[in-house]
């Protein structure tokens, strides 16, 4: 998946500002893909220039003036394109697994809080996805389908099932080293 995709798909639910899309990016793919503010507009400047988005202008009192973006017609058939296209997982590269790996290197203490770590960076992360909310069926915002609703729950719900399966497994890792460890 590329950034330019995410944003042509959430474009594709309604307009929005590159201020819109940050927000709507961290509370809702944010768990399976993340960007940052200059990546967002870098890429949605890219989109404009390519056709496959457009920029409005809506002069505020007393705000800023804002620029939503919304995707086109060639916007819509490049995602169509993208979500038709066969796709290949890739390669996993996960920087705490590599240390865990290596990790025998490390007094136990220090190999404990390694995984202490990262038990509450997933907790956290496990929270965050457990209190998003998430709008009763007969109340769905605008451009978003019952389809599209149960499909980003299940998105949603893939990012609880992840983090609750890493926890999982860091208390099995964890009972595994107690056995051999003082």
């Amino acid at each position: 998946m590329s950034l330019r995709h995410a944003i042509l798909g959430i474009l594709s639910i309604r307009p929005m500002s590159g201020y819109d899309l940050k927000k709507a990016v961290d509370g809702s793919v944010g768990h399976f893909w993340t960007a940052d503010q200059s990546q967002i507009y870098r890429t949605l400047s890219a989109l404009v220039e390519e056709g496959l988005a457009s920029r409005g202008t809506v002069v505020q009192e007393g705000r800023p003036t804002l620029h939503p973006h919304t995707v086109t017609e060639a916007g819509l058939a490049e995602l169509d394109r993208w979500l038709a296209s066969p796709l290949k997982t890739p390669p996993t590269r996960d920087a705490f697994l590599a240390r865990v790996f290596f990790a025998d290197r490390l007094p136990p203490e220090d190999v404990r809080a390694l995984l202490d770590a990262r038990r509450r960076e997933i907790a956290a992360e496990l929270a965050e996805l457990e209190a998003v909310e998430t709008p009763d069926p007969a109340d769905l915002p605008e451009g978003v389908s019952a389809l599209g609703y149960q499909l980003r729950l299940a998105a949603l719900d893939n990012g609880i099932a992840h983090a609750r399966a890493e926890l999982a497994w860091l208390d099995a890792t964890e009972q595994r080293l107690e056995r051999i460890t003082p």
